[in-house]
């Protein structure tokens, strides 16, 4: 099995044809790695504490608290209350999160057919949202009553999304076939 950073290598070669690279610099690579959650609507400092301790452990990393940036009153939300954990993964991390996420959680995650390509933007990033955290084996034992959702942001170099999508295969995310269902 080839590591996704031994493919990130291998992705001026596998490219270059298609895309003209003329320098090993231009192919794309992936610059860092996004982990976020929300902590709802609730202000319990618990909630908020099992959600970080559970990032921490899939990620590797301790999560940083994000506070809002402006109150909303229809939401009972006052300005610096804490609403989201995030988390940014760069080198040796990223890596050995992408190759848990790629081939460990992913397949694990209930009626996967693959990720949709529609996930890559214009700018050649890709952010998928997952259900359910407990398809990561460190935390998939625990309560299942205290079930949250993560948002993975992918940032790469490429220049737009077919480049993107190419590269992206290459590293082996798993992207629907054509013609699978789309719910």
């Amino acid at each position: 099995m080839m590591l996704t950073k031994e493919r990130q290598q291998t992705a001026f070669e596998a490219l270059s044809e298609n895309f003209g690279y003329t320098s090993r610099m231009a192919a794309p690579r992936i610059e860092k790695v996004v982990v976020s959650s929300g902590t709802g609507k609730k202000r319990d400092s618990k909630q908020v504490e099992l959600i970080a301790d559970r990032l921490a452990k899939i990620t590797g990393q301790k999560p940083s608290t994000r506070a809002a940036k402006q109150s909303i009153a229809s939401f009972k939300v006052r300005e610096g209350d804490p609403v989201g954990l995030q988390v940014t993964l760069r080198g040796a991390r990223m890596f050995d999160f992408l190759d848990k996420l790629i081939h460990i959680a992913l397949p694990r995650t209930r009626d996967f057919r693959g990720l949709p390509a529609t996930a890559i933007d214009t700018m050649g990033n890709m952010t998928l949202g997952i259900r359910e955290h407990t398809i990561f084996p460190e935390v998939a034992d625990e309560d299942l009553k205290d079930v949250f959702g993560l948002a993975i942001t992918i940032t790469t170099t490429a220049k737009n999304r077919a480049e993107a999508e190419a590269f992206l295969r290459h590293i082996g995310m798993p992207f629907r076939v054509d013609g699978a269902s789309k719910r």
